[in-house]
Parts: structure tokens; C-alpha cells; sequence
């Protein structure tokens, strides 16, 4: 059986693919705007405007064997703040993840940068490499992964 295809039915379907493709890449401009101000919020301290992309039932997970792994997975901002957040502004001077390259596939925001900080009880520097891999959904961030150089940290923090 052979299948034709009308002008008019072309022009439908190859539409309906142009409008998949704009949403699709409207929803990577979302959710790499949505992954821009974290970082820019995080940057800034503005705590409130960093909790407000989170979800409210995002999943966080940091790296294996990173210091504050220890509570994987952390649910929820209250849980983020208080297990990663928290342990930060008591660990570290100066600390902060600057983002350097973002990928982006649809939801999904994979961001390359570096961490920089002083640990306040060695006096260890760091300037490690991270990836971080978030999931966005209507303007929130519902999974972070933390992937870095857990050895540089832990020993900058004197735990090996």
C-alpha cells in the first residue's frame, strides 16, 4: 500500500514540527534564563531570590565522597539550605561557583564552571572544576546533580 502525502498535509506536519521545535526551543531559553539567575542570586547572597527558583519538592544531590554528600538527597529548599547552603557559609570564605558554559537540551541545563573558597578552619584554597545538572520545570528547578573534584575539596577541608 502506498501512502501519498498532500501538499496541505505536508505543510501541517512540517508546521507542526516548526511549532514543536519553537516550543521546545523556547523551553531551553527558559530553563537556561531560570539556571542564569540562580547562579546570579547565589552570586549576589540574595537567598530569597535563589530559593524562590528552587522547587518545592526539588531533589539535590550532591557528588559522592563531596563533604556534603552526607544527606543525599536533600528534598525540598528548607533541606538544600540547611544540609549545603548552611554548611557553606560556616565552612567557607569567599566561596563561589561561577559558571563558565551551560548546555542545554530542552528541561535540562548542564553548567561547567568553578569553585573558588577559602576554608575558614585550614586556610586551604580551592579552585576546583564542577558540572552541574539541573532539571527545570515551570520556571523551578525540580533535580540538581553536583559533580567536582571531591578530592581537592575534602582535603582543602582537611578531611583526608
Amino acid at each position: 500500500m502506498k501512502t501519498v502525502l498532500t501538499a496541505a498535509a505536508a505543510t501541517a506536519l512540517v508546521c507542526g514540527l516548526a511549532s514543536a521545535e519553537h516550543h521546545e526551543s523556547r523551553a531551553s531559553a527558559g530553563a537556561e534564563a531560570v539556571v542564569q539567575s540562580i547562579y546570579a542570586a547565589f552570586a549576589a547572597g540574595d537567598i530569597p531570590a535563589f530559593t524562590a527558583r528552587l522547587g518545592a519538592d526539588i531533589v539535590w544531590n550532591e557528588a559522592d565522597n563531596f563533604p556534603y554528600a552526607d544527606g543525599n538527597p536533600y528534598e525540598g529548599p528548607d533541606a538544600v539550605m540547611a544540609g549545603v547552603f548552611g554548611r557553606i557559609g560556616a565552612d567557607w570564605d569567599g566561596f563561589a561557583a561561577t559558571p563558565d558554559t551551560m548546555i542545554v537540551d530542552g528541561n535540562e541545563v548542564a553548567v561547567m564552571g568553578r569553585y573558588t573558597g577559602t576554608h575558614r578552619e585550614t586556610g586551604n584554597a580551592i579552585d576546583a572544576q564542577f558540572v552541574h545538572v539541573w532539571t527545570i520545570v515551570d520556571g523551578q528547578a525540580v533535580t540538581f546533580q553536583q559533580y567536582t573534584d571531591t578530592w581537592q575539596v575534602r582535603t582543602a577541608s582537611g578531611l583526608d
